[in-house]
């Protein structure tokens, strides 16, 4: 099981970047728009250190500029946590890889809004 989440425009479309080699589901070449697949083996964490309610789903349906607070402090307690090699192993340089991600979109493009599930 997973989240699968997008990153949109307002018009749903999802934004261009780099070529992106992360997630529970790879793309050949690499991900190339802003969506991004993430294992619930993470979730631990994104109820710990995002929400303690709604855990990564906090990010739905807001804008880009209004989460760059947030995922910064969720970031800031295992910053300098490397992801492990075993992309599924729930720790927190794995955990804060994805936010880091997302951060990156929401400074890149802040009108953006993150859509899941």
């Amino acid at each position: 099981m997973s989240y699968s989440i997008r990153y949109i425009d307002d018009v749903a479309n999802t934004f261009p970047i780099d070529p992106l080699f992360e997630g529970g589901i790879l793309t050949v070449g690499g991900q190339t728009d802003t969506q991004l697949n993430v294992t619930y083996n993470y979730s631990w964490y994104y109820y710990m250190f995002l929400d303690e309610k709604e855990g990564i789903r906090w990010l739905y349906k807001k804008k880009g500029k209004d989460c760059i607070e947030r995922l910064t402090k969720a970031i800031k307690p295992f910053i300098k946590h490397e992801p492990y090699t075993d992309y599924w192993a729930d720790t927190p340089g794995n955990c804060i890889k994805p936010l880091k991600i997302f951060l990156e979109w929401c400074q890149e493009y802040p009108e953006g809004e993150f859509d899941g599930d």
